[in-house]
């Protein structure tokens, strides 16, 4: 079995939960009224260990890498558009460059493995292992130590913006084709069947799905499926995949907020959930995506969507909209009025609280 050296993350704490449930209960409002939005709270309490949660300098990691696999007709769109849409986003372009400013994240791109050369960025973190995974229907997408180069080059990112002061963490991604290694990962670690793991992704035909969605079970067959998550990661991953997942796995060991986007950063975290359960207490599931598979990774996680906007671009434009709820959910617990203080009382029943 493969391993990541000195990765620890710690269980929630349980003995706060029910202090926090008693702060956020006292608010001026019918008990749960506030619905998901109280179990966010919540649950950011119980990362940060506190009745007094806050939210510092939030970072947007909206990482890229190129996918081999393309050569098999899985996308539609040239894999040129991967590189070009970095440069977009590192001049403040596209969706991601957009809500990064709208919402608040000081936006990082991460080159994990594009086939181009970048020049030096201030905003653009170099981190490739090699210019994109090889065709993973002819041989694994990646030798097990560049997977785990890419997995600790994501814990090396995380480590180092955690030093910065940061806490809150969202996470996106660019890469054409890479809804096929997504779908694969989905398949392997969860079980289901490809074919309910395989959608669209960019706008393929329904002739353009089946061809995908054989291209991924002969790939499967070739390789077969593993014992170990990493070994699973490393045959049928992307480079982008596997970074996220590493920034993830340390972002929870530092008891980071973690906000996925849509179908391939829950990919990630699928993956970092094999390697390690414990990262789903410390991640939120920014919005349900169109990407039929991206349901069936939230469930099989236990998750809840913050949002369902119909939205399926990736990027990171799910976490970042979606951080605007969690922004709002901190604000509830520690600024909103409770029924002492806003001094509201049933007095038609012997001067008992309203709740």
């Amino acid at each position: 079995m493969v391993k990541l050296d000195n990765l620890n993350i710690a269980s929630l704490p349980d003995e706060m939960a029910g202090e926090l449930q008693y702060k956020i209960d006292q608010k001026a409002k019918p008990v749960g009224s506030l619905g998901q939005m109280e179990a966010i709270a919540k649950q950011i309490g119980l990362i940060q260990g506190t009745l007094t949660p806050i939210l510092n300098k939030p970072v947007m990691l909206t990482i890229a890498s190129d996918h081999k696999i393309c050569e098999e007709g899985v996308s539609p769109c040239p894999v040129e558009i991967t590189w070009q849409q970095c440069l977009n986003f590192l001049n403040g372009g596209g969706g991601i460059g957009l809500f990064s400013q709208v919402y608040g994240f000081d936006l990082r791109v991460v080159d994990a493995g594009v086939d181009f050369d970048f020049k030096p960025h201030p905003k653009l973190i170099d981190a490739k292992v090699r210019k994109g995974t090889r065709n993973f229907l002819k041989e694994p997408a990646m030798t097990i130590d560049e997977c785990l180069k890419a997995l600790n080059n994501g814990r090396h990112i995380v480590a180092q913006i955690a030093e910065e002061g940061t806490n809150v963490i969202g996470f996106g991604e660019m890469g054409i084709g890479n809804t096929s290694p997504a779908s694969a990962l989905l398949s392997v670690y969860t079980g289901i069947e490809i074919e309910a793991a395989v959608g669209p992704g960019s706008g393929l035909t329904p002739e353009g799905v089946v061809n995908k969605t054989q291209v991924l079970k002969n790939a499967i067959a070739k390789h077969g499926v593993s014992d170990d998550p990493i070994e699973n990661l490393a045959r049928f991953g992307g480079l982008e995949i596997a970074t996220i997942a590493g920034a993830m796995l340390e972002a929870a060991s530092r008891r980071m907020i973690i906000i996925t986007d849509g179908f391939i950063t829950t990919s990630a975290l699928l993956a970092a959930h094999a390697i390690d359960p414990l990262v789903v207490d410390y991640a939120f599931f920014s919005h349900q995506s169109k990407e039929q598979g991206h349901k069936k990774m939230v469930d099989f996680m236990g998750g809840e969507p913050i949002l369902d906007l119909g939205f399926r671009l990736g990027e990171g434009t799910g976490s970042a909209v979606a951080y605007s709820v969690i922004k709002g959910a901190v604000a509830m617990i520690n600024k909103m009025t409770s029924f002492d203080e806003a001094a509201i009382y049933n007095t038609a029943n012997d001067g008992i609280r309203i709740d």
